[in-house]
């Protein structure tokens, strides 16, 4: 399978490398970025990064490929997959698909006319033995009826550090925290709860990453922690007293359109990091964690376990409890074969509605309804703005 990058960064970098495990005749034929981080990673692994191109116009026009990767920082997202939309290529770009709301309605409007079958993201999770293993259960009915979720996503310090001095601490480059890190996990539990959020509280801030909690302020020399993880674009040796706008910790409450409730809890400064949820129905309960790798789900009725179930990854090198490994094999199989995919270009779009309407419920101090948001998006999707029809 040819490949032609957008944005090699330290992701893209990454998946090379796994996607040429699943497949010995993946190639890179080219790549636009003027600061390629994910390069080395490439090149420490034997492969050939293709034909550096100036721009993502000149390498659209001139390389031949199958599959067109973007994984360039999230405000360009839209852009560039709109260019290869045009241009008739099949398109898979890197979680968060789009950066706010006005753009997941310019992306709508592109599906309508483009067809979002041709668009694949990169929500990894979806991937992952546990979650799969989580939707069977729920399949067989061992849960019944799910009535409420409770999540997290929570990582160490050094992740933490990364994201205080990567270009990711500015949201008009990476979008809110909740966008950038959890729209993955909103993903899931969308999936599980089979309707659309409908109303969203929040609340969060930055507490961790402060001047007064740097180690040096508190007769701490040591600071190697928080380097360990390299920042690329835009990178910054500063971490407590960092010029980030971005959150250290943020919780969220959502009410789902058929009376489910979840709650969501994220923080960038876990010493002993977990993901883990908690899914409740009127059956039974399902209990995992992605890092710490473990599965149950009880009876509700006898508490009967019915699924006791541990997880390892497939190596040192795995970075998503080996959903990244079975991604690369579903996407080359979809490519070449037109095998289903797990998740869509829509999941990714509703996953990241809600995570921006988390932020606005942060910032507001306010309840932030849905219903109008999705009203407008699905107008799109269909060909037509009913924002613009109702004022034109």
């Amino acid at each position: 399978m040819k490949v032609a990058i957008i944005g090699l960064g330290f992701r893209l970098g990454y998946l090379g490398t796994i996607f040429r495990e699943m497949d010995p005749d993946f190639e890179i034929v080219g790549h636009v970025d003027p600061q390629p981080a994910g390069l080395q990673a490439l090149t420490d692994f034997g492969i050939d990064p293709g034909t550096t191109y100036a721009t993502p116009e000149e390498l659209i026009e001139t390389a031949r490929f199958d599959l067109l990767m973007i994984g360039s920082p999230n405000h360009m997202h839209l852009e560039h997959i709109r260019l290869g939309l045009e241009a008739g290529l099949t398109v898979f770009s890197e979680k968060p698909i789009v950066a706010t709301i006005e753009e997941s309605y310019a992306l709508a409007a592109l599906l309508h006319t483009y067809g979002h079958d041709r668009l694949l993201v990169g929500l990894v999770l979806r991937y992952s033995p546990l979650y799969r293993d989580l939707r069977r259960a729920q399949s067989e009915g061992m849960l019944g009826d799910v009535v409420s979720i409770e999540a997290s996503e929570h990582i160490a310090p050094y992740h933490g550090a990364f994201f205080m001095r990567d270009w990711r601490r500015y949201t008009r480059y990476a979008g809110p925290f909740m966008l950038e890190k959890c729209c993955h996990d909103l993903d899931l539990y969308n999936g599980v709860v089979g309707a659309r959020p409908r109303y969203v509280a929040s609340f969060g801030g930055r507490k961790s990453f402060i001047p007064a909690n740097a180690p040096e302020a508190n007769g701490i020399n040591d600071m190697e922690v928080y380097y360990r993880k390299p920042s690329g674009w835009m990178g910054s040796d500063k971490v407590f007293d960092s010029d980030a706008d971005i959150i250290d910790y943020q919780t969220a409450t959502i009410e789902y359109e058929n009376g489910v409730a979840m709650t969501f809890h994220t923080n960038l400064n876990v010493p002993d990091e977990f993901r883990r949820f908690c899914v409740i129905g009127a059956k039974g309960m399902a209990e995992g964690d992605f890092v710490r790798g473990f599965f149950n789900v009880h009876d509700a009725r006898t508490s009967t376990r019915l699924i006791g179930k541990t997880y390892s990854s497939p190596s040192e090198r795995s970075a998503h409890y080996g959903a990244d490994e079975q991604m690369a094999e579903d996407v080359i199989a979809h490519i070449k074969n037109g095998v289903a995919l797990p998740v869509s270009a829509l999941d990714a779009i509703e996953a990241g509605i809600l995570a921006l309407a988390m932020d606005e419920a942060r910032h507001g101090r306010k309840v932030v309804d849905l219903q109008p948001i999705f009203a407008r998006y699905d107008a799109l999707l269909h060909g037509e703005d009913i924002y613009t029809a109702s004022v034109g």
